[in-house]
């Protein structure tokens, strides 16, 4: 077993990895929905992974059986992220025939570790009920704000 960040030759298992969290957690995709990220999300990941987004991989052999995203952003600075640099993670997955045996959390311990070492002012994330233990066993902890997180969704405008 590998943990490595994933690199350009990973393009296609990342795009069935990204393919199969999406269906396992949104169910069924639409299939307009389906054959656009099939053909763009490749091209993102060319412009993108170990910029601006970061794959932390377990690697069998050379099966990816597990990942986790890491998002770096970086916004005007405030106290809430004091020098602007912050961090989503996404799309923690592990293949079914690969889970309970550690993956997820040896993946998120080596991002955390980057997380350090871009020197981020925060990472976090939208954490499953079946993942949550993980998070917090890792150090994350409930968010309290006095804001609602909301979100605007383009629904077909031009």
């Amino acid at each position: 077993m590998i943990i490595e960040k994933a690199a350009m030759y990973d393009i296609e298992q990342l795009t069935q990895l990204r393919l199969a969290y999406l269906m396992e957690d949104r169910g069924k995709l639409d299939e307009k929905e389906l054959e656009c990220i099939k053909k763009e999300l490749p091209d993102y990941f060319a412009g993108n992974l170990n910029h601006n987004i970061f794959s932390y991989v377990v690697r069998i052999e050379q099966e990816i059986v597990a990942c986790a995203w890491l998002l770096v952003v970086e916004k005007p600075m405030s106290p809430a992220f004091i020098n602007g640099k912050t961090g989503t993670v996404l799309n923690v997955y592990t293949k079914p025939e690969h889970r309970c045996k550690g993956y997820a959390k040896k993946a998120m311990d080596m991002l955390l570790a980057d997380a350090v070492n871009m020197s981020l002012s925060v990472v976090e994330l939208k954490s499953t009920e079946a993942g949550y233990t993980l998070y917090q066993s890792i150090g994350f902890k409930d968010a309290a704000s006095k804001y609602h997180q909301m979100e605007w969704r383009n629904e077909g405008r031009p």
